[in-house]
């Protein structure tokens, strides 16, 4: 937007008439070779492959520029409009009705305005579209070039408001579901200190040790809940830093395994499969652990029977390799298949599962479903540590029935 107002050449200035009395409308066809060499962004050559609707009015408001995409917001047709009075084309209204143009005055308001802002404004038939005008002013050069004067072109960017609503929603939802989540083991942690501290001497031994065993897992979960938070600020900003090493994969796996057994689980409920041929692959320990831990517990959580884990050499195409025999030099990736025997995941749900606060329904015997099944953000964040590493994931339905989330990361040295 600066770069078209900047460039003072957003549209030949009309120095002809068409036989109605109204200047030519020079953006609809450019006459003439297109010149050699770079042309200015505000050239109107380009005005339809602005990603914004443009819409440029003469010193006097007449449209001579009325692009693409200014078309498709407003269901107007460039060559009806182009030569008519732009407050007559676009009647901007606020949310309370008042009418932009008469307020705003662009025309014959402060010499000194340069821009006004991006804002939310309606449209005749009630569209909201946000929009930002800029001006280009003539130059007063008695009174130096700082001084701004008459208006030479007014210079209008449609953006539809659909992407924002959006956001919106996506937002008030993350803040009420963070309230939710926070609220129930708050609350808990509220309930039994309260308690301890005004009815200690009532409470045996084994009683007061259930409460603070309760307190320390609601602690937990608040600092769960909280480092996933941060990690999922981190991936959608782009600020996820990959601290690369040589990790053995198949060793990573039995950690987790071995952690999970520990932790209380059946030593036979859990069975890891590795392939031979699993080319060196360089990833960041933490969070390939991370990764893998999550996709076990998912699976524990969620599935049923045994949870197997499958590493195995692959192409960053998403293909397994072949059998040894066949000879495909080295593979370029290394997969990574978590499995589970329960329900599966229907072919309606499965592009869901990757998204925030997406809940699956705990299975009855789950040791953790007392908390609905975690937080939601699990699968979300094993997505974006899996393509900060460059790699993909999905999920499918495993060979023996269940679900079936699979991994591939690129193989390497550490500077790739």
């Amino acid at each position: 937007m600066d770069e078209l107002i900047a460039s003072g050449g957003v549209s030949p200035t009309p120095d002809r008439e068409t036989t109605d009395g109204h200047d030519a409308p020079g953006s609809a066809v450019s006459e003439g070779p297109v010149p050699e060499g770079p042309v200015p962004i505000g050239s109107l050559i380009f005005a339809d492959e602005l990603p914004d609707g443009v819409v440029v009015a003469d010193e006097v408001g007449r449209i001579i520029v009325f692009n693409r995409v200014a078309a498709r917001l407003t269901g107007l047709d460039p060559a009806e409009v182009t030569g008519k009075f732009v407050f007559d084309v676009l009647p901007l209204c606020d949310d309370d009705g008042r009418d932009w143009w008469v307020y705003a005055d662009p025309y014959h308001g402060l010499p000194t305005r340069t821009r006004h802002p991006e804002r939310s404004l309606c449209l005749a038939d009630g569209t909201e579209v946000l929009v930002s005008i800029g001006y280009v002013r003539e130059r007063d050069l008695n009174h130096g070039a700082s001084r701004s004067c008459t208006v030479r072109r007014l210079v209008i960017s449609l953006r539809g408001a659909e992407q924002r609503e959006r956001l919106e929603r996506s937002r008030a939802e993350l803040v009420s579901t963070v309230a939710h989540e926070l609220r129930s083991p708050l609350t808990s942690v509220k309930g039994f200190t309260a308690t301890l501290l005004n009815k200690w001497g009532r409470f045996t031994d084994d009683q007061k040790r259930v409460m603070l065993e309760t307190v320390n897992a609601d602690a937990d979960r608040v600092t769960r809940l909280i480092t996933e938070l941060l990690d999922v600020s981190r991936i959608e900003s782009g600020r996820m830093e990959v601290h690369r090493q040589l990790v053995d994969l198949p060793d990573r796996a039995r950690k987790i395994i071995a952690g999970r057994v520990a932790a209380g689980d059946a030593e036979d409920r859990f069975r890891l499969e590795v392939h031979g041929g699993l080319p060196e692959t360089w990833l960041d320990a933490d969070k390939i652990d991370q990764i893998l831990g999550n996709l076990v517990e998912n699976a524990v959580r969620h599935g049923a029977g045994i949870v197997t884990v499958v590493v195995e050499p692959a192409r960053m195409d998403g293909e397994a390799t072949l059998p040894p025999a066949v000879d495909l030099g080295v593979p370029d990736a290394a997969s990574v298949s978590v499995r589970d025997q329960g329900e599966g995941i229907s072919p309606e749900v499965a592009p869901r599962v990757f998204r925030r606060f997406w809940r699956g329904k705990p299975r009855g015997g789950s040791r953790r479903g007392q908390h609905g099944g975690g937080t939601g953000l699990g699968l979300y964040i094993v997505k974006g540590l899996v393509e900060a590493h460059g790699g993909t994931i999905g999920v499918q339905c495993a060979p023996g029935g269940g679900a079936e989330f699979r991994f591939i990361v690129p193989a390497g040295t550490v500077a790739g």
